[in-house]
């Protein structure tokens, strides 16, 4: 049951967190108008439009992107103002332990990390639907790196574990594409080969259909050659998977990227990382909510000298190392071999390790 003492913290660290949350929220969202401006002209869109095609997509994304540290900074905010006024020397002098004293610490880190946790399942990659939208129509289509807009148009792919199919040209709009062939392996040798002048997606039979096919079973050195002008093939691939997308992680809920990592493994899809390492920093990073919480609760309240502004600096250092971490073992795991599990819970590691030094060097 909670008690006044319980409330009083918790009513704290909620009011703090929110006015955190909106202080910095607006920040950035001034920052990036201010980024985005010549953008928002060309698209043409009304500012009502702007904020209901982008803003309700990037609101939720920039506070999903540092929810942790607004967490951090409101708990050093609010408890260094508490030490300041002696107010945890009077809780312990009245006979409250240190452990209990934390308690509603803990009650209020795990209620916003069980929020977090379900927004980075499924709210927050629904509302990177609308701001990656956004990006890719009115950005990046402007931008002077995109390259050769034919270059990402051509697919390899493997489908299965014995069957690789590729094309040309593939149209999103229409899903179609041409000069497409399909061959297996058996062991190291191809037993079949199909090509076709064109593919298209049939949305009534849910597979695709081949045009003028030329198919070949191949048994040693005999060859039987089959010649179709149309065929139906169901290739275990749907439109949807040809269509290149950079931010496809950030727009999949987490039962659809994992449904996604596997179905990719099966083809034996290469540079999966990227996508494994988000799949984890969504369990991840909620859990460094609680850490960060405590620790900041740790630091803080201790009253020392220099007062709030000190501890506040000690925790805008620290979250700062956080966020480099992160980033480091998130860049390191893409490039290479690290695993990804690894790098998405090593910072919740390392500053676990950090909580636990800071608090048995605490006096309580």
């Amino acid at each position: 049951m909670l008690t006044i003492l319980d409330r009083y913290i918790l009513r704290k660290l909620f009011s703090t967190f929110v006015f955190t949350i909106l202080l910095i929220t607006v920040i950035a969202v001034v920052i990036d108008t201010s980024e985005k401006a010549d953008d928002f002209v060309r698209s043409g869109l009304s500012s009502w439009q702007l904020v209901t095609h982008y803003y309700f997509g990037f609101v939720p994304f920039i506070i999903s992107m540092i929810f942790p540290l607004f967490v951090y900074v409101a708990v050093i905010f609010f408890t260094s103002k508490m030490a300041v006024r002696s107010e945890f020397i009077a809780i312990l002098a009245g006979g409250v332990r240190y452990n209990r004293m934390l308690r509603p610490y803990l009650v209020g880190s795990i209620l916003l990390a069980t929020i977090f946790w379900l927004a980075s399942q499924y709210w927050v990659p629904r509302a990177n639907e609308i701001r990656t939208d956004f990006q890719a129509n009115y950005v990046d289509r402007n931008s002077s790196y995109n390259g050769d807009p034919y270059k990402n148009n051509n697919y390899y792919l493997r489908v299965d574990s014995t069957t690789f199919v590729a094309m040309r040209y593939y149209d999103t709009s229409a899903k179609s594409a041409s000069n497409f062939f399909m061959q297996r392996i058996r062991g190291n040798r191809i037993y079949y080969n199909m090509r076709a002048e064109s593919i298209k997606w049939d949305p009534v039979k849910k597979d695709w259909k081949l045009r003028n096919v030329i198919e070949r079973n191949i048994n040693g050195m005999n060859e039987n050659i089959r010649k179709l002008d149309s065929l139906h093939v169901n290739l275990n691939v749907q439109p949807r998977e040809l269509k290149r997308d950079d931010y496809l992680k950030d727009k999949m809920t987490s039962p659809e990227l994992r449904q996604f990592i596997h179905m990719e493994m099966i083809r034996g899809t290469e540079g999966l990382n990227t996508y494994k390492v988000e799949r984890y920093r969504r369990d991840a990073s909620p859990f460094s909510v609680i850490i960060m919480t405590l620790m900041g609760a740790i630091i803080a309240s201790r009253k020392v000298r220099g007062g709030s502004g000190l501890q506040m600096a000690i925790g805008l250092v620290t979250a700062s190392i956080f966020v480099v971490m992160d980033k480091f073992s998130v860049t390191f795991s893409q490039k290479s071999d690290f695993p990804p599990m690894l790098a998405a819970w090593l910072p919740n590691i390392i500053f676990s390790g950090v909580a636990l030094l800071l608090y048995f060097r605490t006096a309580k």
